[in-house]
């Protein structure tokens, strides 16, 4: 019997996360996935420099190296590098040079399977689905999606782009029912737009859970893609 193919996933990390940051907070899921996945992270491409560090010390961007620079994918304000995902923003500022940033990985360091998002990183994951649906060149559809903490984004445009129409690929969609910043319904609003959906809670908050019945339901969730 032939041995699987390792699945090669891009992830999405959330706003105010660097790329350090986020492959550390997926190191439980990435020794959870080993020989089942490849996780390779990607963090925005706008800095966020009054992000707290350390300490509650803000980040040092002259000292600090760029994968360790907290960065996020889009503002929702125009003179303020700051995100709310549960108000209307007045602005998207920044979203296409998030997507440019998606499209060049993609090309660069694919071909991927699947894509992970977590948080902003989810709603930005979606929306690349549905502009990929869409006939967006940039974007193949990918054979599945992981939505972690995710939410439908809003402002202009936004709604319009994922709510057209079901998005037509296999999902898997993981949010916590404590959760204070992305609450649960959120996520469940996002899942709806996805038929088939399967949908992974945990007692917990804010994090990408990695826990012994959440890798099952993931292993459970990629098994269908082994070949």
């Amino acid at each position: 019997m032939a041995a699987q193919r390792t699945l090669r996933v891009l992830c999405l990390a959330g706003f105010r996360q660097s790329e350090r940051g986020f492959r550390e907070k997926t190191g439980a899921l990435r020794k959870a996935l080993r020989g089942r996945a490849e996780l390779v992270c990607l963090s925005g491409p706008h800095p966020v420099p009054d992000a707290p560090g350390p300490e509650g010390a803000r980040s040092d961007f002259g000292s600090c190296p760029p994968e360790e620079q907290p960065r996020g994918w889009w503002f929702s304000e125009q003179e303020a590098d700051v995100f709310s995902a549960l108000e209307e923003p007045a602005v998207c500022r920044g979203l296409e040079e998030a997507l440019g940033t998606v499209a060049q990985a993609l090309k660069r360091l694919g071909p991927f399977d699947g894509l992970l998002g977590f948080s902003q990183g989810a709603a930005l994951a979606a929306l690349v689905c549905a502009l990929g649906q869409a006939g967006d060149s940039r974007f193949s559809l990918p054979r599945f999606v992981i939505l972690v903490s995710g939410f439908c984004p809003r402002g202009l445009g936004f709604k319009e782009s994922i709510l057209q129409r079901p998005l037509s690929l296999p999902s898997l969609h993981v949010f916590g029912d404590t959760d204070k910043v992305i609450p649960s319904l959120e996520s469940m609003q996002l899942a709806s737009q996805f038929p088939g959906a399967i949908t992974l809670t945990h007692s917990g908050g804010h994090f990408i859970p990695a826990a012994a019945p959440q890798r099952q339901a993931y292993l459970k969730f990629l098994d269908q893609f082994a070949e």
